[in-house]
């Protein structure tokens, strides 16, 4: 059974209950301080927040996990951390994105430039579903315009897994617009 005698006469306390109030003790002393660690990483309070509570909520599902209670301040602030710097890649890609978008040949008619958006769009949702290895090689070299040896040192690899990486990304990306080849006018 999982219910124990508390300390008041006649109240039942559970495990659950007892990890519970563990949990919003350990929260309560360092709750600004993931708010904070956010911040750090965004530079936009509202983010900051936003990030700051999805911690709050992965913590909470994983509190039981967590073997050394005494280092929750420590594993909240990782987790912090790694929410906050998903959240700024996954803005950055959607900023590029949206430069790539706003870059239009002024020469262009409507009908080019809506080709040209539908084009990026889906070229876009294909590098955003490669495996995370392999779009941040392409990221870096195709969009952002390091070469192999700059690419290899940013993600502290060697040269010849950045050269396998982005024959692998390439080999999917134009598995998956191959089609686009086809279907949409050419300029």
């Amino acid at each position: 059974m999982n219910d124990c005698v508390g300390g008041w006469p006649g109240t039942v306390v559970t495990a659950e209950s007892r990890r519970y109030r563990d949990f919003e003790e350990r929260l309560r002393d360092c709750s600004s301080l993931a708010v904070n660690v956010a911040y750090g990483v965004l530079r936009n309070r509202a983010d900051a927040e936003d990030v700051a509570q999805d911690a709050f909520a992965k913590a909470f599902r994983r509190f039981g996990d967590l073997r050394d209670r005494e280092r929750f301040r420590s594993w909240l602030t990782r987790m912090t951390w790694r929410l906050a710097i998903d959240r700024w890649r996954a803005d950055r890609r959607r900023a590029v994105r949206e430069q790539a978008t706003l870059a239009e040949i002024p020469s262009t008619t409507h009908e080019d430039s809506a080709v040209e958006r539908e084009r990026s769009r889906h070229i876009w949702s294909a590098i955003d579903q490669l495996p995370e290895k392999l779009r941040a090689v392409v990221v870096l070299s195709a969009i952002e315009g390091h070469d192999t040896r700059e690419v290899a040192a940013l993600l502290d690899i060697p040269d010849g897994t950045v050269k396998s990486r982005l024959f692998s990304a390439r080999k999917i990306l134009a598995e998956q617009l191959r089609w686009l080849v086809t279907d949409l006018p050419a300029r």
